[in-house]
């Protein structure tokens, strides 16, 4: 058999192991090695099996993870994602939709402590949605802004999957911290605008909140003033060029360490969040160990050189390669989660990218943002699943939640498109 007809089969192999349950890095995992295996022979296929794990698992470039994963598991147990939502609700739960306008905003806060979705989708999920409940909002609205505003955890800095797309292209992790910043705010202005005219539309799907004094809004801030300073520095230090990202990633989880102190945390809590920053470096890796296994796989099937072969001889403009490019992303999305889709797919595509002429910088924050649609498209949609588990609302019903915000992402992609400066001015001022 061809290389190209094993690696059909593999495919489909990967599709069955997935949709009976197995765990995705392990798919990825069995299906390259006998891919490989199949192709190149017994010995190459054990050869890769021994060493390549170790190899890929060991660059110090990816150092940086379990370092922010803390900071963010850190934070969470530390109790400010609670802070962040009684903040954010005191100034603007008033307003139409005011408690989704305050989810939002709290999880674009959460999402400058945490790199990662599921993280703030969990916590958000846990900390707003019952006070929505008790105040007569949609179910589709609330779970919606929840699922949205938890995607922003993979776009606003610090970011695990700009930290692997970095690695993968040997782009400066910095400057692409720095580079998700604006689009950040953007989408996240974008959901908020959203939730008021939806709400003012129709003032049933999200009532007023509670109103509270000057003062009260004022006292509330210095629940998240520790944070706030933890943020800028760290990412200041990334900045101005003080910090390493490796090294913001220690300052960033120390500073964490201390404010959880400050807080009075109890020991139990500090350890979980010990156990869990594990738990979810352990996974993280596993899955980048599993799908560069399947990553030489698809190489040695001769896919990107066909792949490659057909881009450049479409009769159409560098832009119009790159839309096709970005719709071919939409469907991995819907069956891959984000790390997942961008381990396996970088290799292959961004040497076609390169050739292309276009900035490696902005290139990443597009696909970080499809990345972040892939959290809330169905069948997979990851931060859905983990989100109905907590609000136990009908799964159709958040993900019919889901869909205008993830309009609101489809056209936040048309703009950073059309003005690639939105991602590239604050790198350019680095």
């Amino acid at each position: 058999m061809s290389g190209l007809i094993i690696f059909i089969i593999g495919v489909v192999a990967f599709m069955i192991l997935v949709f009976t349950g197995i765990p995705i890095a392990f798919a990825f995992g069995i299906v390259g090695f006998v891919g490989v295996l199949l192709i190149k022979g017994v010995g190459a296929g054990l050869s890769m099996l021994g060493s390549a794990p170790w190899q890929w698992a060991s660059q110090s470039g990816l150092l940086v993870v379990p370092l922010f994963i803390l900071m963010g598991q850190l934070a969470f147990h530390s109790g400010i994602s609670e802070e962040l939502f009684g903040t954010a609700n005191k100034w603007i739960g008033r307003l139409p939709g005011g408690l989704a306008l305050a989810t939002n905003l709290a999880c674009t806060g959460f999402a400058a402590c945490t790199g990662s979705s599921v993280a703030s989708g969990a916590t958000m999920a846990a900390v707003c949605y019952p006070e929505m409940k008790k105040f007569g909002y949609n179910p589709q609205l609330a779970t919606g802004s929840i699922c949205s505003g938890g995607t922003l955890g993979i776009l606003i800095p610090p970011s695990t999957v700009f930290i692997i797309y970095g690695f993968l292209t040997s782009q400066p992790i910095g400057e692409l911290f720095i580079a998700g910043i604006f689009p950040g705010l953007l989408l996240s202005g974008m959901f908020m605008v959203l939730i008021w005219a939806m709400c003012v539309r129709n003032p049933e799907l999200g009532p007023r909140g509670e109103s509270f004094s000057w003062r009260e809004r004022f006292a509330a801030l210095s629940g998240v003033w520790g944070m706030l300073v933890l943020f800028v520095l760290v990412i200041g230090g990334i900045y101005f060029g003080i910090f390493a990202p490796s090294e913001a990633g220690a300052v960033g989880a120390f500073g964490a360490f201390i404010i959880a102190l400050s807080r009075r945390t109890k020991i139990a809590r500090l350890i979980t969040a010990l156990k869990d920053s594990v738990i979810l470096t352990c996974m993280i890796m596993t899955i980048i160990i599993g799908a560069m296994i399947f990553g030489t796989f698809v190489t040695v099937s001769g896919l990107p050189y066909m792949f490659s072969t057909w881009i450049a001889s479409l009769p159409i403009s560098p832009y119009g390669i790159l839309i096709v490019i970005l719709i071919i992303y939409i469907p991995l999305g819907m069956v891959l989660d984000g790390i997942s889709m961008i381990v396996l797919t970088i290799p292959t595509i961004f040497p076609i990218i390169m050739l292309l002429g276009f900035d490696p910088i902005w290139f990443g924050v597009l696909v970080v943002l499809i990345a972040e649609m892939a959290l809330i498209t169905p069948p997979v949609g990851m931060i859905v699943y983990v989100v109905q588990g907590i609000t136990k609302v009908p799964l159709d019903e958040v993900f019919r939640g889901n869909m205008p915000f993830l309009i609101a992402m489809i056209v936040a992609m048309i703009l950073l498109v059309a003005f690639p400066q939105i991602s590239l001015f604050l790198p350019g001022t680095m």
